[in-house]
């Protein structure tokens, strides 16, 4: 992690009833059964353009795969504490969260989440559930110590 940086990398929440690398395999198996009927020339029939659109279907299920579970575009979730805001990206199809320093009335670091309380009454909780490591664990507190500090906003521990 650079030394200057005010982001925390979270992992995926693996809620998939199929772990990853299952479903790795199964898309992987399903493009080498297509492409084998393809070389093989079984079942070729009038319908056998079916099994070029099931290998289009296969490839863009092990990119939705990928795009969801590894890091390929950079990092997907993250909790970013900038000058002013905090803000919370849960995934890569999913909106930003920023929560404005002086919308924020206390802030709770509880054992599993983040929770902001926020002068219109409203709180928000963010799942610290994907914050993985001791390390990142520590720079996460000290960052949420340090954002706390810095704005006057109470912080219960």
């Amino acid at each position: 992690m650079h030394p200057n940086s005010t982001r925390v990398r979270l992992r995926p929440a693996n809620t998939q009833r199929i772990p990853f690398w299952g479903q790795i395999f199964l898309g992987l198996m399903w493009v080498a059964y297509t492409v084998s009927l393809i070389i093989t020339d079984a079942g070729a029939t009038d319908m056998y353009f079916l099994h070029y659109v099931f290998l289009v279907f296969s490839l863009i299920y092990l990119g939705y795969v990928l795009v969801h579970n590894a890091p390929i575009f950079g990092t997907q979730s993250y909790l970013e504490f900038t000058p002013g805001y905090i803000v919370h990206k849960e995934g890569l199809f999913k909106a930003k969260q920023a929560f404005a320093a002086e919308t924020i009335s206390t802030l709770e670091i509880g054992g599993q989440q983040l929770r902001l309380r926020l002068n219109d009454g409203n709180s928000h909780a963010l799942s610290l559930r994907q914050v993985r490591g001791l390390k990142r664990r520590r720079f996460m507190r000290d960052q949420v110590k340090d954002f706390a500090n810095k704005h006057n906003i109470p912080l219960k521990d």
